[in-house]
């Protein structure tokens, strides 16, 4: 059963608890202590093996349990989980999921915030590292002189007339 059917309340977050079995990277310890107090509170959740292993194989399972939000997320890193996500074609809502990490805060912590009652409130962190762009700031790099441009665009000619020489 899952914990769309039993957690009753609207505002009463879907829990998904994420057992990084193939990984090896959360200490067993704390992923057992977890598992097992959430088994005991009664509360409904959904149990994976493994976030990483439905990412690569983009099980269409992440789409249902991604949803509009609402959702705590018991696994590892945060940013990791919502990439693993994204890279399974399933991005998780902006607002209204929580990711707990199992790989750094403690069993009593993590059971006490996953149990915690009302909706979600935090976001998912922001990407602190956005890609940069395809292209480069042609305003900004076009006055430049090649010393003052990035790498990549000042080394630009040498690398085209590389390729030409090797064709």
């Amino acid at each position: 059963m899952s914990a769309e059917q039993t957690n009753g309340a609207q505002d009463t977050p879907r829990l998904l608890y994420c057992h990084c079995a193939y990984a090896k990277v959360v200490p067993a310890a704390v992923k057992d202590e977890v598992l097992r107090k959430l088994g005991d509170s009664g509360v409904a959740f959904d149990a994976v093996p493994d976030l990483c292993e439905m990412s690569a194989r983009k099980d269409p399972a992440l789409e249902r349990i991604a949803g509009d939000g609402n959702l705590r997320i018991v696994a590892c890193y945060p940013r990791a989980v919502r990439w693993l996500f994204h890279a399974g074609g399933k991005d998780l809502a902006e607002t209204g999921v929580e990711v707990l990490n199992m790989r750094e805060d403690k069993a009593s912590t993590i059971v006490e915030r996953a149990l915690a009652a009302g909706p979600v409130v935090r976001e998912v962190e922001p990407d602190p590292d956005p890609e940069p762009d395809a292209e480069p700031d042609a305003e900004h790099d076009a006055g430049a002189s090649a010393a003052e441009q990035p790498a990549a665009v000042a080394a630009e000619p040498d690398t085209i007339a590389a390729e030409e020489e090797t064709a």
